[in-house]
């Protein structure tokens, strides 16, 4: 069995769809941060037959949980102080991102200003689909890496 000790303060990203774990730890910048950080692919899991786990020894307001619930919105959060669980949030499909997509409309105002933040906006929470908020461009699962910041 796979130990991984418990951290102090920080957060837990737990029932994250296998597979998942990495581009989570990409987007979130974690490679560049000072933090420890501990990832556990395809755990066995009752609910899901295999999960991901990120756990991040960080202090917890300093991660974008929007972020987090666009990418994956069945993620349970655990918020770790004094190395015990004080909350735990279920996420939900964010209403509205910004700074996590690009906008990939060469006449977006978003694209020609570098000032202007990239904002999208969901327009349909059934097939997870979400719209630039100045241009109307549809955000597309199938090429989620050409469209994350």
């Amino acid at each position: 069995m796979l130990n991984v000790g418990k951290i102090e303060e920080g957060i837990v990203l737990d029932h994250i769809e296998a597979g998942k774990a990495m581009l989570i730890y990409h987007y979130l910048h974690l490679d560049k941060e000072d933090y420890q950080v501990a990832i556990i692919k395809n755990a066995r899991s009752n609910e899901l037959g295999r999960k991901d786990i990120l756990k991040v020894e960080c202090n917890p307001d300093s991660i974008s949980l929007d972020a987090v619930a666009f990418i994956d919105p069945e993620i349970t959060v655990n918020v770790i102080k004094g190395g015990e669980i004080v909350e735990k949030k279920k996420m939900t499909m964010p209403k509205e991102i910004k700074g996590v997509l690009k906008c990939h409309n060469p006449r977006c105002i978003s694209s020609i200003e570098q000032e202007i933040p990239h904002i999208f906006f969901l327009s349909d929470a059934k097939r997870k689909i979400y719209r630039c908020r100045y241009c109307e461009e549809k955000y597309s699962e199938g090429e989620r890496e050409k469209w994350f910041r």
